[in-house]
């Protein structure tokens, strides 16, 4: 059971998971680009009590603070909002994987790990929503950089004070204040339907030099394994 929730959400960004035999980065039947390195079997069994921490507190969880400044409704919809969200400590991780999808299942399990279990003051820390994946677009700007900064908001009782992570590839980083207009969309967040969503909002929002052409957000409000999970586009503001 509990190899079979991570490979439920490792499956559905084409990562792979050691099990028994298998060997390093194989994947059944899977065609295309290979996949990410998979983390030590070891990890699985450590999440186990980290796993039962997450299903007894799935539903407390505290939003990142933020300010709503302006809000554009549509056919009774919001079809786009403006936040201003404050600076504050986040714990984030870098990844490179061959595909979008892949960096962000990576990285999002390596902060499950550090959130439940693997930090300096070894207890659940909290969970906070939106995790955040910082993109950006090549020169051309028809596909995504191979980098993506994941990164997870650290809960009000640890901001002054944020535990220490494990894992050397977590950076606890003092985030600026960010303004932002957002919208949102539902589903998987491939790299298709991640620039299928810039080319949407800036049809939505017209020609402007207000906002970066070339860095995006897409925040996460649920489980990457969840198929028509929430997600939200943002548009950075200029300083």
């Amino acid at each position: 059971q509990l190899f079979a929730h991570w490979e439920a959400v490792a499956s559905t960004h084409r990562v792979s998971l050691p099990r028994g035999e298998r060997r390093a980065g194989e994947v059944d039947g899977a065609a295309g680009p290979p996949p990410a390195s998979p983390p030590p079997a070891h990890c699985l069994a450590d999440m186990a009590g980290p796993i039962a921490q997450m299903t007894r507190h799935g539903r407390l969880r505290e939003p990142v603070p933020y300010v709503t400044l302006a809000r554009l409704d549509k056919c009774e919809e919001a079809a786009y909002e403006e936040r201003q969200y404050p600076a504050g400590k986040w714990a984030c991780v870098t990844k490179g994987e061959p595909m979008y999808e892949q960096s962000i299942s990576m990285s999002f399990m390596k902060l499950m790990r550090y959130i439940c279990k693997e930090n300096s003051v070894g207890c659940y820390l909290g969970m906070t929503v939106p995790v955040l994946n910082e993109i950006h677009l090549t020169k051309e700007g028809t596909e995504l950089a191979r980098e993506v900064l994941t990164a997870f908001y650290l809960p009000g009782a640890f901001q002054q004070n944020p535990p220490v992570p494990m894992d050397p590839e977590i950076h606890i980083t003092e985030r600026a204040p960010l303004r932002v207009i957002t919208r949102v969309f539902y589903g998987m967040t491939t790299e298709e339907t991640i620039l299928r969503e810039i080319n949407l909002f800036w049809e939505l929002l017209g020609s402007t030099d207000t906002v970066l052409q070339e860095t995006y957000i897409v925040a996460a409000y649920e489980n990457p394994s969840i198929p028509q999970r929430r997600n939200e586009i943002w548009f950075i503001r200029r300083a």
